[in-house]
Formats: C-alpha cells, sequence, structure tokens
C-alpha cells in the first residue's frame, strides 16, 4: 500500500510524496559530507570510529522509508569512501571503516541501486579482484568490506571485452602458472557461495552477472551448473554446513535463472528441476531453503514459458487515483473504450510443457506451507507463471487456488490462497468471470477464526484478506465490483470495528479506504472513514461501543453488523470479546429493535442453552443487554417492555435459569461463567420490569444470588449489583414500603453471615447488606450498622479476614449514604445522633488496620476502603446535618487521613490526599469544625488541587511536612513520615527525609517549637513500642535526625530529658529482642544520642558496651564499626590519651570470635572509657 509514497501512482505522484512524507530531502547532507571527510583522522581511534558508525547509522535510518531522497547524493557518498579504500596507503582498518559505510548506504537504499553506481573500468577489474583474495573470509569483523567487494566485482564483470583479452601472454612464459582471470573469478564466486554470512548473498549475484556473460556462458555455464547440482544433491540440510550449501547453490540458481537468458538456460532447465524434485525441499526443516526452492522453481517455470504477456488478461486501463478523483465526469467515456477480455482476439495456440505442470503443482503446495516467506513466495511464483499461460490452463491455475479456501484446509492453505488471489488480481489474471467465486471467500476469509483450545488462528489469513481487498479497488472498474460492492463493503467495515487484532483492523480499515477512493461505490463511504479511520480502530473499546453505533446508523451495514456480533462474537473464546459483543448488541438496539426482538433474540434463546459454554455465556448476556436496550427504548414512547417482545421470548427469558438448573450447568469450571452471567440476566430483567412479580421465578432467582455471594470477588460484585435491583422492582408491596417476610428473611441472613467462617461468604454478605436500597434497610438500620461495626473490627485469631474487613467497610459507608442523615431521626431509620458516633468510631478504627500476610500490606485495602468511606459519609452527613460532625470527630478524621497521606505506600498515600483535600475544598457542602482550616487552604490552594501529584513522593512529601507546624496535626503526620523516612524504598526515603530536615532547620532555633517536636516524637515512640511497624523505622528516623545534628539546640544542656527518655525507649525497645535491623538501627541511634553531654552519655556508653557482647556476631561487628566512626566524630567522648588505644581495639579486634574472650577486650575498654563493666547474670535455677 506504499506505491502512492514511492510516486508510482501517475503524474501526481511527486505531488502526492511531498504533502504526504515526512522529509523532502537529504537534509543531513552537509554532516554526511563532513563525517565522511573525518574518517581517516579518526579511524586510529575505536571510541571514535564507533562514534562515528553509530551517528552514520542514526542519520541514514531517518531515510529507511523515503530512500530515493539520497538518489541525488548517492555518487558524491560513493566518491568520497572509494577516494578512501582505493588510496594504497591507507590501513586497513581504514579501509574496512570505508567498506563498512558503503554497506550502511547500501543498505538503506538497496543493493540493486547502489552497486550500480561503482565505477565499472576496465582498470577496475584487477584491483578490485586482489583487494577481494587478500581479504579472509572467516574475519567476522570484515564481513562488510568482502559483501561490497564481491557487489563491485560483479558490476566489473559486465565490462563488454572477452576476459581472455585480460590475461595478456599467459602461456609464453610456462614459469609464470597463473589462471586466467575467469577462473579466477569463478573460483571467488564458489568459494564465497559457501560462507555462512552475508558475503553468500552477494556471491550469487556475482554469478548471475558473470555466468550469463557471453564468454563465459560458452565457457563455463554447463561446469557451473553441474558443480552447483552437485552440491544440491549432496549437501544435507540436516547439518549447519550443508544447510550453508544448499543455501548458497539455490541461490545463485535462482539469480541466474532470474537474468540469464531463455534460449540459453532451456536446456538445462529439466535437470534442474528433476534435481529439485530428487532433493525433496519441501520436507526440509528450514524454512530458508523451502523459500529458496520454490524460488528457483518459479524461475524454471518462467523458462519452460514464452516470455509473452497474455493477451487475455483484464486491464482497467488507467489506475492513477487523481484521474480517479479529478475526471469522474468522463468515466462514461473510459465505459466504451474498456478493454474487454472476454472479446479479445483468438490466442496464437503454442505447446507447453510438461515440466510447467509439475513447477505449478509444487507452487500450489507451497501455498500451504507452514511459514508466511514460503507461502508469499509461492504466490508471485504462481501470478508470473499464469501470466504466460493460455487462458484455459490459467483458468484452471485460479480453481486449483480456490481450493484452498475449503474448511478442510488449514490456515496455512487459506492465508497462502488470498496472496496468490492478491497477485493474480494485482495481475489482471483473475477476470471478472471469476468474482462470483472469488468475492465470497474473501468475505468468508475476513472472518476467518479457527478455534485451538484457549486461543484460535486465523488472524493472518484475515490480513491476507484485506490485502485481496486492497489488490482487487486498484485491479478493477468499479462497474465490474459494483455487484460485489455491498458483501465487500459490509465484511470490511466489520473486520476494520470487530476483529479481535489490531493489525487486522487497520488492515481493513486501509483496505476500505482504498476501495472508497478507487472505487467510490462503497456506501457512506467517506462518512465511514472519517469515524473509522486507521488510527481511531486501534482502540477495541471505541471500535465495538461507539464507532459501531455511528456505522450502523446506515442502514446498508445494520444487519450485518448485528448478524456478525450474534454468530461469530458473543462465542468468542476471549471473555473481553464478548462481553464488548454484547455491549455492543445493547447500543445497537436503537437502530434495529424489531429485528432484535423478533429475530436476534429467539436465536440467542436457543443457543443459551446449548452445549458450547462460551456460546452460553455470551448468549445469556446479549439476552440481558437486549432485553434492557428494548426497555429503555420502550420508556421514550411510554410503553412496557412487554409490547416489544413476544410472549415466547419473555418465556424464555423466564425459564432459563431453570433450564440450566436442570441441566446442571453451574457446576464446574463452567459455572464461575454462568453464574455471573445469570446474574446479569437477573439484574437487566429486574431494571427491565419484566411481570415476573409474585412469580415463582423470583425465589429461584434469589436462591441463586445467595449462592453466588460466597463465590470470588468478581463475581459477588455481579450478584450484588442483581439483588439490589431485584429487591427495587420485587420486593417492594408499594412505593418506600418493603414485603415485611423478604426484608426479615434477607437482613437476618446476611447479618448471620457477618460471622461465616469463610471469608468469602462474610465478603459477599457485607456487600448485599451495603447494596439493600432504603426501604429494605427501614427499621433494620441498628441491626445492620451494628452488625457491619463488628464485621470491621480485628479479631484475635481472624486477623486474615482482611477482605472480609475491607468489604463491612465499604458496606458501612454505603447504607449510611443510602439512608442519610437527620440529627433527630430514628436511629432504625437514618443516620442520627444515637448512631453517628459508631460509624465513625468502626470507620476510623479501619483506619489503623495494618494486617500483613503472604501478599504484604493487605490492612491498606481496609485503610482505603475506609478513607472512601468516611469521605462519602461526612459529604452526606454534611450536607443534611452538619451538626451531627462534632469537632472531636473532624479533628480525628482529618489527622488521620493526613497520617497516610505522610505514608510509604504511593498509591494509598494518594488516595489519602484526595479525600483530605476533598472535604478540605468542599464548599457544597462544606465540612465543618475543619480544625485549621485557614492554614490548610494556605498549604493546599484549591487552584493546585487537580495538579498536585500525591503519587510523587518530590511533590507530596514537601506539602505534607508543613502539617509539622500545625499542633493538632503534627502527633498523626509525624507519625506517617516516621514510616517514610524510615522505609525502603529510596525515593520516597530520600524526599520524605529532605522534606522532614527543611521543616526542621525552621524550628532548629526555636527551642519552645523544638521541645514540642520532641515530645510528639517520644509520645509516637511510647505508643509503639514493641510494634516493628513504627519502630523500626521510628529509629531508622532518629538515626538520621541525630546525624544530622536536628537536636543541636539541646546536647549542650546536661542530661537532656529528651535524650533519657530516648535512651529508655530504645533500651525498653530492644530489650530481649532478636530482631537483627532493629538492635542495628538502635546501636546508630546510641551513637547519635554520645553528642548530648551529662552523666547520660555514661548511660549510653554502658548500652553500647553491652551490645558489643551481644550474642549476634552480625551485632557485635556493626556495633564496634559504629562506635569506632563515633569515637572519631565526637572527639570529647574519651581521654585523648587512651583514643588511640580504644579505637585499636575496635578496629583490630575480630569481634565474631569467641564471646569468653570478646568479653575481655570489652572490659578493657570499659575501663578506658571510665564506665562499670558489664557482669553476667547467672541464670536461676529451675524451680
Amino acid at each position: 500500500m506504499t506505491d502512492v509514497c514511492n510516486g508510482d501512482d501517475g503524474s501526481g505522484g511527486a505531488d502526492v510524496v511531498a504533502d504526504a512524507c515526512p522529509l523532502a530531502g537529504f537534509g543531513d547532507s552537509a554532516e554526511t559530507r563532513a563525517l565522511l571527510a573525518s574518517l581517516a583522522d579518526l579511524h586510529a581511534d575505536l571510541v571514535t570510529r564507533e562514534s562515528a558508525v553509530e551517528r552514520f547509522v542514526v542519520i541514514m535510518d531517518r531515510y529507511q522509508e523515503q530512500p530515493h531522497l539520497l538518489d541525488p547524493h548517492l555518487e558524491w557518498m560513493m566518491n568520497m569512501l572509494l577516494d578512501l579504500v582505493r588510496n594504497e596507503k591507507a590501513p586497513p582498518l581504514l579501509v574496512h571503516l570505508g567498506f563498512k559505510f558503503l554497506y550502511i548506504i547500501s543498505k538503506v537504499r538497496g543493493y540493486k541501486v547502489f552497486m550500480q553506481l561503482f565505477p565499472h573500468e576496465v582498470s577496475d577489474l584487477q584491483p578490485v579482484l586482489d583487494l577481494l583474495l587478500r581479504q579472509d573470509p572467516k574475519d567476522t569483523e570484515t564481513w562488510e568490506t568482502r559483501y561490497m567487494l564481491l557487489l563491485w566485482l560483479a558490476m566489473t564483470c559486465l565490462i563488454p571485452f572477452d576476459l581472455s583479452r585480460l590475461d595478456g601472454h599467459l602461456n609464453s612464459d610456462p614459469r609464470l602458472n597463473r589462471e586466467p582471470v575467469m577462473d579466477r573469478l569463478l573460483a571467488v564466486a564458489k568459494a564465497y557461495l559457501q560462507v555462512s554470512d552475508k558475503p553468500r548473498d552477494a556471491a550469487a549475484v556475482l554469478v548471475s552477472k558473470f555466468v550469463t556473460r557471453p564468454d563465459v556462458k560458452q565457457k563455463r555455464l554447463g561446469d557451473f551448473l553441474d558443480w552447483t547440482l552437485a552440491m544440491v544433491s549432496e549437501a544435507s540440510d540436516r547439518t549447519m554446513a550443508g544447510t550453508v550449501a544448499l543455501d548458497g547453490a539455490l541461490r545463485s540458481l535462482a539469480q541466474l535463472f532470474k537474468h540469464g537468458k531463455r534460449d540459453d538456460f532451456l536446456p538445462y532447465a529439466p535437470t534442474v528441476l528433476r534435481c529439485l524434485d530428487q532433493k525433496k525441499l519441501t520436507d526440509s526443516s528450514q524454512a530458508m531453503l523451502r523459500k529458496l526452492g520454490v524460488k528457483v522453481l518459479q524461475r524454471l517455470g518462467l523458462t519452460f514459458l514464452k516470455p509473452r504477456l497474455a493477451k487475455w488478461r483484464y486491464q482497467r486501463g488507467s489506475r492513477s487515483l487523481a484521474v480517479n478523483l479529478g475526471h469522474s465526469a468522463v468515466a462514461g467515456q473510459a465505459e466504451g473504450a474498456k478493454h474487454d477480455p472476454e472479446a479479445a482476439s483468438p490466442e496464437e495456440d503454442y505447446d507447453i510443457a510438461e515440466e510447467v505442470e509439475s513447477v505449478i503443482e509444487q507452487l500450489l503446495v507451497a501455498l500451504k506451507d507452514k511459514e508466511t516467506v514460503v507461502r508469499w513466495s509461492a504466490a508471485k511464483g504462481i501470478g508470473r507463471v499464469t501470466g504466460r499461460l493460455p487462458r484455459e490452463l490459467a483458468d484452471d491455475v485460479v480453481g486449483s487456488v480456490l481450493d484452498c479456501f475449503s474448511f478442510q484446509e488449514t490456515d496455512n492453505a487459506w492465508h497462502g490462497g488470498c496472496l496468490a488471489l492478491a497477485e493474480l488480481g494485482r495481475r489482471g489474471l483473475l477476470l471478472p468471470s471469476r468474482l462470483p467465486d472469488v468475492v465470497p471467500l474473501i468475505v468468508q476469509a475476513l472472518t476467518y477464526d479457527e478455534r485451538r483450545g484457549a486461543c484460535s488462528l486465523g488472524s493472518n489469513v484475515r490480513d491476507a484478506a484485506c490485502y485481496v481487498c486492497w489488490a482487487f479497488a486498484r485491479a478493477y472498474d468499479p462497474t465490474e465490483l459494483k455487484p460485489y460492492v455491498n458483501p465487500i463493503a459490509s465484511a470490511l467495515v466489520i473486520t476494520a470495528i470487530f476483529d479481535r487484532n489490531i493489525s487486522c483492523r487497520k488492515a481493513a480499515s486501509a483496505a476500505f479506504q482504498e476501495n472508497v477512493g478507487r472505487q467510490g461505490t462503497f456506501p457512506h463511504g467517506i462518512d465511514i472513514l472519517t469515524a473509522a479511520d486507521y488510527f481511531a480502530v486501534g482502540n477495541l473499546s471505541n471500535c465495538y461501543l461507539a464507532i459501531s453505533v455511528y456505522v450502523a446508523g446506515f442502514e446498508e451495514y445494520t444487519k450485518p453488523m448485528i448478524d456478525h456480533l450474534v454468530t461469530r462474537k458473543i462465542n468468542h473464546w476471549d471473555g473481553t470479546i464478548r462481553e464488548l459483543a454484547t455491549r455492543a448488541l445493547h447500543n445497537l438496539t436503537p437502530c434495529a429493535p424489531e429485528y432484535m426482538a423478533n429475530t436476534v433474540l429467539p436465536r440467542l434463546l436457543a443457543v443459551a442453552t446449548g452445549m458450547d459454554l462460551h456460546g452460553r455465556h455470551g448468549a445469556i448476556l446479549a439476552c440481558a443487554e437486549i432485553t434492557h436496550a428494548l426497555y429503555t427504548l420502550g420508556c421514550r414512547s411510554n410503553r412496557p417492555v412487554t409490547d416489544l417482545l413476544t410472549p415466547d421470548t419473555i418465556q424464555g427469558l423466564r425459564g432459563l435459569h431453570q433450564k440450566l438448573c436442570d441441566r446442571k450447568q453451574y457446576r464446574g469450571l463452567g459455572g464461575e461463567l454462568m453464574k455471573p452471567a445469570v446474574c446479569i440476566l437477573i439484574q437487566k430483567l429486574s431494571l427491565s420490569r419484566m411481570p415476573f412479580r409474585d412469580d415463582p421465578v423470583i425465589a429461584d432467582w434469589q436462591s441463586l444470588l445467595d449462592e453466588t455471594l460466597s463465590a470470588k470477588h468478581s463475581i459477588q460484585a455481579v450478584a450484588v449489583a442483581a439483588l439490589a435491583a431485584l429487591c427495587q422492582e420485587y420486593y417492594q408491596i408499594q412505593p418506600g414500603l418493603a414485603d415485611p417476610h423478604m426484608q426479615e428473611q434477607l437482613v437476618s441472613r446476611y447479618l448471620t453471615a457477618l460471622s461465616s467462617a469463610e471469608v468469602q461468604g462474610r465478603c459477599g454478605c457485607a456487600l448485599a447488606l451495603g447494596a439493600l436500597p432504603p426501604f429494605m434497610i427501614h427499621n433494620k438500620l441498628q441491626q445492620i450498622l451494628h452488625g457491619l461495626q463488628e464485621a470491621c473490627r480485628v479479631v484475635r485469631g481472624m486477623e486474615g479476614f482482611t477482605e472480609a474487613r475491607r468489604d463491612a467497610a465499604v458496606a458501612l459507608a454505603r447504607v449510611c449514604v443510602t439512608v442519610g442523615a437527620r440529627s433527630q431521626g430514628s436511629p432504625d431509620n437514618v443516620v442520627c445522633e444515637a448512631n453517628v458516633a459508631g460509624v465513625y468510631e468502626a470507620l476510623l478504627d479501619c483506619m489503623g488496620d495494618y494486617t500483613t500476610d503472604s501478599r504484604g500490606d493487605v490492612g491498606a485495602w481496609v485503610r482505603a476502603a475506609a478513607m472512601t468511606g468516611l469521605q462519602d459519609v461526612t459529604l452526606q452527613v454534611a450536607g443534611s446535618s452538619p451538626e451531627l460532625l462534632t469537632p472531636a470527630i473532624c479533628q480525628r478524621v482529618m489527622s488521620c487521613l493526613a497520617q497516610q497521606a505522610a505514608e510509604k505506600i504511593d498509591r494509598y498515600r494518594a488516595h489519602a490526599g484526595a479525600v483530605f483535600l476533598r472535604l478540605l475544598h468542599s464548599t457544597e457542602p462544606a465540612v465543618p469544625h475543619l480544625p485549621h482550616r485557614e492554614e490548610l487552604l494556605s498549604i493546599f490552594p484549591p487552584e493546585e488541587a487537580e495538579s498536585l501529584n500525591w503519587m510523587s513522593a518530590s511533590e507530596a512529601f514537601p506539602r505534607v511536612t508543613r502539617l509539622l507546624s500545625l499542633p493538632l496535626y503534627r502527633y498523626h503526620t509525624l507519625l506517617g513520615l516516621a514510616v517514610s523516612v524510615g522505609g525502603l524504598t529510596e525515593s520516597t526515603v530520600r524526599f520524605s527525609s529532605q522534606s522532614l530536615f527543611d521543616y526542621l532547620k525552621t524550628v532548629q532555633q526555636d527551642g519552645a517549637a523544638l521541645l514540642q517536636f520532641g515530645n510528639t516524637l517520644l509520645q509516637i515512640f511510647r505508643d509503639h513500642l514493641h510494634n516493628d511497624r513504627v519502630s523500626v523505622p521510628l529509629l531508622k528516623m532518629l538515626d538520621q535526625m541525630l546525624s544530622h545534628g536536628c537536636f543541636e539546640l539541646f546536647v549542650h544542656e546536661d542530661s537532656h530529658p529528651l535524650c533519657v527518655e530516648l535512651l529508655a525507649l530504645c533500651k525498653e525497645e530492644i530489650k530481649k529482642s532478636k530482631d537483627i535491623q532493629k538492635l542495628r538501627s538502635c546501636a546508630a541511634v546510641y551513637c547519635g544520642l554520645i553528642q548530648f553531654q551529662g552523666n547520660v552519655r555514661k548511660l549510653i556508653l554502658v548500652q553500647l558496651m553491652l551490645l558489643l557482647c551481644h550474642p549476634f556476631p552480625v551485632i557485635r561487628k556493626s556495633t564496634a564499626s559504629q562506635v569506632y566512626e563515633m569515637l572519631l566524630t565526637y572527639d570529647d567522648v574519651v581521654d585523648l590519651a587512651v583514643l588511640n588505644d580504644v579505637t585499636t581495639v575496635l578496629s583490630d579486634t575480630n569481634w565474631e570470635s569467641d564471646l569468653t574472650t570478646l568479653r575481655g577486650y570489652r572490659n578493657q575498654l570499659c575501663d578506658w572509657l571510665g564506665v562499670p563493666r558489664p557482669t553476667l547474670l547467672a541464670k536461676s535455677p529451675a524451680q
């Protein structure tokens, strides 16, 4: 589809290139010239040499899609590089570098164009040949040199002189045993045909140019073909060497039969064909050998046939897009001048060689090969060979290609058949008389999808079918394709919108666009292209739910699209596709409501109870969606849904659940699909107000929902939504009044299940309570709130029921929002003074759930649910009864949110920050009694709320730490920061600690403020003693604060209370602890506390001496290292007279050795430091 961009489309091609392509010319000319000129200077240095190569590759790669832009510049680039390689004084490294640059250019422009620029005078032959002979074929670093020399040699072989003239007086001096140039060239070509790298390809090109010379073919052609066929016969594709030899031989044969004259090669063709038949390359495991075999086969076929252009082929005439679009007025004149292949003059009869049949047969077999490259080569071969056949034989070939489109064939055969049809059509070899046979097959190929286990095959077939449609658009006159426009257009639109594979959707969109532009007969083509262009179809959901609705608005496409969804997509193996298809059917129902109600629904009901699991699942979902869409449509005209559905359909919908039960189709793995599907059906039928009130089916539905509530969480959500709809429609005696029997039954059942021993049962019933409509909660609120509040609490022995606590918190908030708030209302009906405190207490307790298991911090699920619940409940209460929100409640809510907004997990920090700002900035309703509201608004201005990225530690922590200056937020904010500063994530630790230290710098000289901060820190430590979640990171934070001198204002006071209290808390924290991380952090804190003056310093040294003889060697070693660094940092700790002795003992002693030995060293240190020696306590005797 790139012909337009390459300028191959008539007179307007150049303009199209300029408008459509991103580059207008070779804009890097100056840089390239400078780079090539500098090669001689930089080649010696490896770094500069590689940098130059990389830069040149970058420049050239820009023109990979527009290589023709290089054409005006190729000559001077080649001349500059050839000057380097021709210089006899140039070092070999520079020569190889020059050839590497030549190869990079040829790779982008293509060797066929680039090699023609090589100088090919007589004087060039000998130097090039000699330079090539000096190369080492096994050197892996210089293969570009050999590749380019072989291409250069191929061009110099074209000199129009007999090569014997170059030999001079070869035989005049018998002492000079020199080979003729012809033999030397042939030997080089043969040698390089057997190498394993890229020069093998160039050697095949050399053979095609050299052996086809008049003088060489006369003397050496037969011998060379014998040598090649011997290679083919003897080499084995089971070894690497044999595969390489076969590859080279087949490449050379393909090139020879392509470039040689037919009369020269016709005598040898039968022998070559027999050799290939005997080799049976089709059985080879090497795809490349099979491809080369096909290439040789098609060249042999062309050799057997006379080079003539079939007179019978279809010729459209002008294929210019500009002509199609700009001169439609003269279409009538062109009609009369169009070539008619049916009325063509009789062909001249000529004999067809018997071998042609064998060639075509093998090409047809290759169309079914398992590799795409082989099928593609075979398709092109069939196109080329068919173009030289008489009409009758060509028609037989077309018939054989059509045989590939059988459902007994594999997807490979379908793909190969599509490629072959596209080639035949492109070449005018598929006559319009064959279109009635071809078009239905292509329409089938556009939806080809073969199930294989849990996936499917066929995306390549659909992509190739799009290519066929694209080729037909360019090949045929609009009048020829006019009878087939509707099926082709519908099939392409369906593929472009509904195909699972993005490449197929884009290919179909491109093919549709080509047909709209070149045929001009596709209905509503421009309108559809505007909505479903190449880029718009990239998003699958957008295709199914938006584009499909627009396109279905055109009646030509409505029913085909609906039929495709019903027959091909609702039973698709991919669950996502099935669900999208059913939602698409919902959206398409307004386009054809009668067709949906009278035709589609009965078909779906039959599938809904069939044997195919995926078909059942999709059909049930589709029935639900279409029924609800019909109800919505009826509401617009005040008609009930029963007016749009037949009685049989209503009964079919009603009996679906019972049929599935009778057939036991809810059991096993299939039940995981059936249960949620029927739940959705129940929900949609309830929302559609189907006339089933007091029908026994309601009890069956309720039973299914209750059973599904204990399934997986994703299935529970569907059951909960269905329960809400079912209650709303069928459990009201009159508006706002519940059926008392069902109310009592459901509420008591779900409250009892909240204490179930199964976590999924608790989850489902909690969510079910949260989904109940207001009239079902009426007079039962107090019971429901009490049950959910109990379910939110962490109970000893049931810490692992995290999901149940999460869903109970969600349900608690939903119930409160559902019933509303009224300060003087009844506690059994609304949120009021009597129950509001209990609601907030339960949700705030959930904010402290830090349960962990093998999945990590699962308590975060509960905290997130609690945060959302607090937001919803607070806004609900603030809007209806703000007097219920006491200052104590508001303070605790905002403080807990501030703590979560300062913690380490990005996602939950962002959630807490969003809730915090939502409550702060809310004006309708405004939340009363927010502590420090004005200061908070200055820290978090409303206009910056949207731009603040809480997920980013660098943005969040500088704002959060400013809350430390607000007394009512200080405790919780510092508690959250402690976990972040002492955490493990590098970015979180860096930004949180930096923000904390920036805040401390502002209060470092304010004794009162610093003391308040210190007291808050001590309070957090006291409250969380032996709570490793807080105490370990808190110790790490203390270490950082002490090392940064944050408490420098207090260190000169004698035994400052902050230091004394910290020392006592640290001693208590590590008492009997075996946590290495905690012990090491505590030792670091001791070393930081040593900067405080007074008697407390001796107490700290005693604790460090105890750690020097800790039972864990790693603690002894790390403590010794930390004490050593401490003594060097604080030089007033020990007398200078013994400092050297102390540091020597600390550094030279092996602190991982025996404890008995180490105690002597430790006691010596105690004496030098002036602290009492620790005494070993004797264990009390056993009682």
